[in-house]
């Protein structure tokens, strides 16, 4: 038997490591806006956050420039990107064992609805998620805490102790804190181990293994 009743996943960095393809999607929306010199340190830190605020608050562009690179980055992924990913090793296990257990699960990323809907049918996660939900063109509904509560709203979620919100980085775990849900933080995706431990989850796991272990009991 299954710990939680509802689990809300986070994708990028959560289910899939999709790195290779959000950096090369990156890499070509720079290149076309032909901004150079910046770290690779400034790359990693771009993977989690929604597009516009990485392209604004980490390379500094205005409004126009950042819907110009945000539209360069996509023409990459929506071509090649969504596909250069993978599931994480016992992820597809987990969810199709949570599924038989009863557990209704659910997608929140701050990724573009229609490339993460392509994902997750890509991979045949879909005949076990019920919602996903992502972030609009325009990147207005990017906010994780927005999207959380837009799936608790529709499927009328009360936030109790058996609904989890399980992600990589520090806003699954503030988004899923401010709804009152049980956070539960991979350190195996994107994030930053200080920055997930620092935002206090109920859970830290540093494996799918562990993560295994929390969800299913």
């Amino acid at each position: 038997m299954a710990n939680f009743s509802h689990i809300i996943f986070d994708l990028d960095g959560t289910l899939t490591d999709n790195t290779r393809g959000i950096r090369n999607s990156l890499l070509y929306a720079l290149e076309h806006m032909q901004i150079h010199g910046y770290s690779e340190d400034v790359l990693d830190k771009f993977i989690g956050p929604p597009l516009q605020w990485g392209f604004s608050q980490l390379f500094g562009l205005n409004e126009r420039n950042t819907k110009l690179a945000v539209e360069y980055f996509r023409d990459y992924y929506s071509e090649n990107g969504w596909h250069e990913n993978e599931p994480y090793p016992g992820i597809y296990q987990l969810l199709e064992d949570l599924h038989f257990a009863g557990v209704k699960m659910y997608v929140a990323t701050s990724k573009l609805e229609k490339f993460a809907q392509q994902i997750i049918e890509h991979f045949e996660f879909d005949k076990y998620i019920i919602q996903l939900k992502g972030a609009d063109y325009g990147g207005h509904s990017a906010n994780k805490t927005s999207i959380i509560s837009d799936i608790l709203t529709v499927h009328r979620i009360k936030p109790f102790l058996n609904v989890a919100m399980v992600g990589d980085t520090v806003y699954d775990i503030e988004g899923g804190k401010a709804k009152g849900l049980t956070t539960v933080a991979v350190a195996y995706g994107f994030g930053k181990d200080e920055d997930l431990k620092n935002a206090n989850p109920d859970y830290y796991v540093e494996t799918v293994e562990e993560l295994y272990e929390v969800l299913m009991g």
